[in-house]
């Protein structure tokens, strides 16, 4: 499973006497190949890194705050504009850019790759800086549509709609962050994007330290780390984009061919790529008319979560699109296709087991993180519930963000949409079924099952549409991973002590239990695979 694509780059004349062409007609530089599982590596350490500082931000946030009335405003707060993020910046917006800068660094000049950066940069903080001024004077409206229940109190809505008028401009800025990401990741600069979101976390943390015992109302300090770290993290890549010569001078310009083209993907992806999003939101609303906490309950899960998605989903997924789009530029199905299937096999290799792991080490995950301060261990209880449910589906979650870039590489998002409407309905079914029995866990239930659907659905049609083809071996290796991870599963049962055992012991009793826990629990699944026969050869692949 290799394969090497030709290396691009500027013209040069035949021979010494040919003079070289003008400036305005030089090609554009465009991105080397390189290793897939190296690229990918790069961005999961990174990302390993952000989540590492999300998850010390998560501590500090829970050991102040922990799940009361200040927390549950700052996270609804803090979820409008990260919502809206996933649409405008890492989302819809990075599906349907990223596809258009490849085909212009392959085919177009410097010139013309210059004059799409400006154009795209300058319309999308047009739009984005007319809708952050609209939100921020109707943020008490937004926070009552996002949130319905805080409207049975008052000052949970006030501090709400104060904190939101401090988080949404995060949107603009952290949208030209990914704007500058999307540019850097075509140039194969994937480190510098991946380790960017460390920024938020630091902020939050030093906000949350330094700036509470400032605030009338503690938690407000959170809300001014959001709007630090939106601009620290968009001035970070600034001097990277500047190396590369890409530097855009930002004008809005719709006319712009390629401007028409990314809005046109645009439109339909706002939603295709969105849906497990806005069945995160969805929770929120629903959650915020259950008892107290469950906002908060829902987050904590959500976070531990994020961790395996973020550093082997969103890190395959991030590096899979710029090469899946060079492969369609170049016509190149067969490699096309055993991309998506490398990308396949590796977010089973590593999504299964994080999987199990979270489902049977949910309270001592959330004890060792959380419980302390505030954090009641009441609030553990309900947490672990919706982990376990969210942990459901996490291997769904991993597989929408390597599968959607399958037809958004094709710049076809009209498929996705239709996919994505039918998750969003099922979801809302599942939510009104499982919401009784099961409450706020039942909500998570709910995202895991439509999740799946989604995934389902992905596969299914990109298989009938011979864009994806599965490559020889996967009997075998569905039977090696599935043994892997029922020896993991089996040790990590037989070595982990009695949860309640977790709630006496001290932090660093806990640290050293959890670490040997995921240490052995990682020894016993690679050591099946090699047993088995599953090689890091196998997973090699130059994008």
């Amino acid at each position: 499973m290799t394969d090497h694509e030709p290396q691009r780059g500027p013209r040069e004349p035949d021979d010494e006497s040919r003079p070289p062409a003008p400036a305005e007609h030089d090609r554009a530089v465009a991105p080397k190949a390189g290793g897939l599982m190296r690229s990918g590596l790069v961005v999961s350490v990174m990302t390993l890194l952000s989540r590492f500082a999300g998850l010390a931000r998560d501590v500090v946030v829970a050991s102040l705050f922990g799940a009361g009335s200040g927390a549950d405003a700052f996270f609804v707060a803090f979820k409008i504009p990260n919502f809206l993020r996933r649409l405008f910046a890492e989302g819809a917006f990075n599906q349907a850019f990223v596809p258009v800068l490849s085909e212009y660094a392959t085919r177009g000049s410097k010139r013309e790759v210059k004059e799409l950066l400006d154009a795209v940069a300058g319309s999308l903080t047009a739009v984005l800086a007319l809708i952050t001024a609209i939100a921020m004077l109707a943020s008490p409206w937004l926070v009552w549509l996002f949130a319905p229940g805080f409207g049975r109190d008052p000052e949970k809505l006030a501090l709400t709609a104060d904190m939101l008028r401090l988080t949404f401009p995060y949107l603009l800025l952290i949208s030209l962050t990914a704007f500058s990401g999307s540019v850097l990741n075509t140039w194969n600069r994937f480190a510098v994007p991946a380790f960017t979101p460390v920024l938020l976390n630091f902020s939050l943390i030093g906000a949350a330290l330094l700036l509470t015992p400032l605030m009338s109302e503690p938690a407000m300090a959170l809300a001014w780390g959001v709007l630090i770290a939106g601009a620290a993290q968009l001035v970070f890549q600034v001097p990277f984009l500047v190396r590369l010569g890409l530097m855009p001078r930002p004008w809005p310009n719709f006319a712009h061919s390629g401007v028409k083209r990314i809005l046109v993907l645009m439109v339909p992806a706002l939603f295709g790529v969105s849906v497990s999003q806005i069945n995160l939101l969805l929770d929120t609303v629903l959650a915020s008319l259950l008892a107290p906490g469950s906002v908060s309950w829902l987050y904590y899960s959500d976070r531990l979560v994020e961790l395996p998605l973020g550093v082997f989903g969103i890190a395959i997924g991030t590096v899979i699109l710029p090469a899946l789009s060079r492969r369609h530029v170049d016509a190149s199905g067969a490699h096309f296709a055993a991309m998506l299937d490398w990308a396949i096999r590796t977010v089973l290799l590593l999504g299964l087991p994080a999987a199990l792991a979270l489902v049977i080490l949910a309270e001592p995950l959330l004890i060792s993180l959380f419980h302390y301060g505030a954090m009641t261990e009441g609030d553990i209880t309900m947490a672990a519930m919706s982990l376990r449910a969210y942990a459901v589906g996490l291997v769904a979650f991993m597989l929408i963000k390597v599968l959607a870039p399958g037809f958004f590489a094709r710049q076809n998002t009209k498929t996705p949409v239709k996919i994505g409407i039918i998750a969003m309905v099922a979801n809302m079914v599942f939510n009104l079924i499982l919401i009784w029995p099961l409450v706020h866990a039942g909500l998570a239930l709910a995202t895991a099952l439509s999740a799946f659907l989604n995934a389902g659905l992905l596969g299914w049609l990109l298989w009938k549409e011979r864009v994806l083809v599965f490559q020889p071996g996967w009997r075998r290796y569905a039977v090696q991973l599935l043994g892997g991870c029922t020896v993991m599963g089996l040790g990590l049962w037989w070595l982990s002590p009695d949860w309640q055992d977790w709630l006496a012991w001290g932090v660093w009793t806990r640290v050293q239990w959890l670490t040997l826990l995921v240490v052995a629990g990682a020894a016993i699944y690679f050591a099946w695979l090699a047993a088995t026969g599953v090689r890091l050869r196998h997973f090699r692949m130059k994008g």
